[in-house]
């Protein structure tokens, strides 16, 4: 466990590069590879801190037009690395009633929710509590205008 501050400024790179990758799998095999977890909803954000799966506490502050993404290589040093790894973004899939649809998803842009369409059902990306969700819609979902689907 490292107990300075990690300032990372810059990704230096994605972890398949070749390069990169030859290096990051040696450094794996010596248990020198650390990752920080980043929320699929918090890849936008540019300045933040995190803590790596082995206790590196890391401020992170990129440029505005540097994006996070999974795989990204923070740091690269002789004896150890840091590299990024996105979790899976959760979804709630609701599916409207006969006749709700067209209002189900002016209601979801109102929210400003972020949202796909598959097979008749709205999709909607969990970026907080699911439950502030459901209370948005929760006479919908009483009424059975909306219905919420368990995969």
């Amino acid at each position: 466990m490292t107990s300075q501050l990690c300032h990372i400024e810059r990704i230096i790179g994605d972890r398949t590069e070749p390069g990169l990758a030859h290096r990051l799998h040696h450094l794996a095999h010596d248990g020198r590879l650390e990752t920080v977890a980043v929320p699929v909803a918090d890849l936008p954000r540019r300045r933040f801190r995190a803590v790596t799966d082995q206790g590196t506490e890391c401020a992170i502050a990129l440029p505005r037009d540097t994006a996070l993404f999974d795989g990204a290589v923070l740091l690269l040093e002789g004896n150890r690395a840091i590299v990024v790894k996105v979790g899976e973004q959760e979804w709630l899939k609701l599916r409207p009633a006969e006749g709700f649809a067209l209002e189900l998803g002016y209601l979801a842009g109102n929210l400003h929710w972020r949202v796909r369409f598959a097979d008749g059902h709205l999709l909607v990306a969990v970026d907080v509590p699911r439950e502030r969700y459901l209370a948005r819609i929760e006479e919908h979902l009483a009424s059975g205008r909306v219905t919420l689907v368990d995969d």
